[in-house]
């Protein structure tokens, strides 16, 4: 039975999942939720994620890749930049880090996490990962480029006292995050889009979905549309229980920060949950795409909207990078570039992927 067929009926339940845990968030939004609310909340989210990979799924299929990648990678992270803007505008001087607690969450986990993961599955299923270098190179460089420009530098600027950027600073920061970031989709979609696309390593298709029919037109509107919802069912229900989280992490008496570290690895469930699917049918590239895009997309779309939204914000803007997060920044690109140059890893690349994302979560907690 094919994909659409399967998802047609009113009933399936990737259609009703991702609108009830809507109604869940209309319904939680605002309010101190008691304890079973917040595990109802919960498992609502898990629900609307899976849901947001089933639909991803089929948009993909429908439009191809590098396109798909895309398409999953940019909803998230539009619907991320709103929730980090809300949280910003509600939270006041203690939110100042949010955005930069969350950007590099995002990169660490997707850098480390996503593609350590992705290469793990893949090298257990055909021994060597492969990918195309070119693409996955240039990706890399992107986010290199982006979250130096945007979490590094303020650091060490001298304008504004403190992990700042001065408003020019800002300003330039910005209008370089869009243009890298338009830069690359033109180069992922138009210019060089062999680039991106799977290799083939001439084992065949996995579980023969490569060669099912691709969904209609309507079947790929409607499914886009269930993606959308879901997506704002899964970062809407992760601020419900953030206040839930808060108090525990507060309770614990961890960082602050380690609130962003839980929503990051919350939101970006559905990339990581497709990555690896993908990395499993012998599509490694189209998991670096996910990852690297959504890294990229993160730095890219959040900091000109902080940038905008500083207008009327009040408070700081701490962007700037401490010394043990750039530390591992610096240590991800270069075991990155390691790993993305020849084109194939194998476990032992994956594996030293997953070891720097564990080192960043233990820091995290115990800096």
């Amino acid at each position: 039975m094919s994909t659409t067929a399967r998802r047609s009926p009113l009933t399936d339940w990737t259609v009703v999942v991702p609108v009830v845990a809507l109604v869940a968030l209309v319904l939680s939004w605002g309010r101190d939720l008691p304890g079973f609310a917040v595990a109802l909340v919960a498992l609502c989210l898990a629900g609307a994620v899976l849901a947001a990979v089933h639909h991803a799924e089929v948009v993909a299929h429908r439009v191809g890749e590098p396109f798909g990648s895309l398409v999953l990678a940019v909803a998230v992270t539009v619907i991320e930049v709103a929730l980090i803007v809300t949280l910003m505008a509600d939270g006041g001087d203690k939110t100042a880090s949010l955005a930069r607690d969350t950007v590099f969450a995002a990169v660490m986990i997707t850098c480390n996490g996503i593609v350590g993961l992705s290469l793990l599955v893949g090298a257990l299923r055909n021994r060597v990962a492969v990918f195309n270098p070119e693409g996955s190179g240039a990706a890399l460089a992107t986010v290199a480029t982006l979250a130096t420009l945007s979490l590094v530098l303020p650091t060490f600027t001298t304008s504004k006292p403190g992990p700042e950027f001065s408003t020019a600073q800002l300003t330039f920061a910005a209008v370089a995050s869009l243009a890298l970031y338009g830069l690359f989709v033109a180069v992922q979609t138009v210019r060089h889009r062999s680039y991106f696309l799977p290799v083939d390593t001439g084992q065949g298709p996995g579980g023969g979905e490569e060669h099912a029919e691709p969904p209609t037109a309507r079947a790929a509107l409607i499914s886009l549309g269930l993606l959308l919802i879901a997506l704002v069912a899964v970062v809407g229900d992760a601020k419900a229980v953030s206040p839930t989280i808060e108090r525990a992490v507060a309770a614990a008496g961890l960082p602050q920060a380690v609130v962003g570290v839980i929503i990051a690895l919350l939101v970006l469930a559905p990339e990581t949950l497709a990555a690896v699917r993908a990395a499993r049918r012998d599509r490694v590239q189209t998991s670096l795409n996910l990852a690297y895009g959504s890294a990229i997309a993160s730095i890219g779309l959040t900091i000109p909207a902080i940038a905008l939204a500083s207008i009327w914000l009040s408070g700081p803007l701490l962007l700037g990078l401490g010394p043990i997060h750039m530390v591992l920044l610096a240590l991800t690109v270069v075991v990155s570039a390691l790993t993305i140059v020849p084109g194939r890893a194998t476990l032992l690349q994956g594996g030293v992927h997953i070891v720097l994302l564990a080192a960043y979560l233990f820091l995290a907690v115990s800096p």
